[in-house]
């Protein structure tokens, strides 16, 4: 199946956060708190693709971090599961109330842990600069490093192939040049 018509089948998108919403580097401070840089292409495109276009967007992470959380919250993401011990449990009990199949959902996965969900996923990405081993066995890898551009690729990807791109542009430009006049 085409990576086209595998997207077009998209109702839920799941990305990992550290290698893939950030560059994979932490910051850590004295005070014992944490930073991480996320891109703001990045974050624009989760935005629509949730409000814009009425996909689904949800984080899954092994680790916890409070700056992922605030991340989350910044973009109207719900739907976070972090600190899991197993991302493929947690995928499993992400899919199982909403009544999704595999074929429903595209990830986006960096590293090695990644695999069982990316296996699974009906369309399965990586960023530019993940692990060889990710890279080798997704239907799709992004131009873009992690935390530099990736997750909108595969929105933009995603909405081209359900023909909700063009017009989310548009609308967008409508709604600028209605509040210039």
């Amino acid at each position: 199946m085409s990576i086209n018509a595998k997207a077009s089948r998209i109702k839920l998108i799941l990305f990992d956060v550290d290698g893939v919403l950030t560059d994979g580097k932490i910051l850590l401070h004295a005070d014992g708190t944490e930073s991480k840089r996320f891109d703001i292409k990045d974050g624009t495109a989760i935005v629509w693709a949730q409000q814009r276009a009425g996909l689904s967007v949800g984080l899954l992470s092994a680790r916890s971090s409070a700056a992922t959380a605030q991340r989350a919250a910044q973009l109207g993401i719900s739907l976070i599961h972090q600190g899991v011990p197993s991302k493929l449990d947690a995928y499993v009990e992400i899919l199982r109330p909403q009544s999704l199949a595999d074929a429903d959902v595209a990830y986006m996965g960096d590293d090695v842990l990644d695999l069982p969900v990316l296996l699974r996923a009906g369309l399965s990405a990586a960023p530019a600069d993940a692990a060889e081993d990710v890279r080798t066995r997704v239907d799709w890898v992004s131009q873009a490093n992690g935390g530099a551009g990736a997750a909108r690729e595969l929105i933009e990807l995603i909405l081209r192939a359900q023909d909700r791109w063009d017009s989310i542009v548009a609308t967008y430009m409508a709604e600028i040049q209605d509040q210039e006049a």
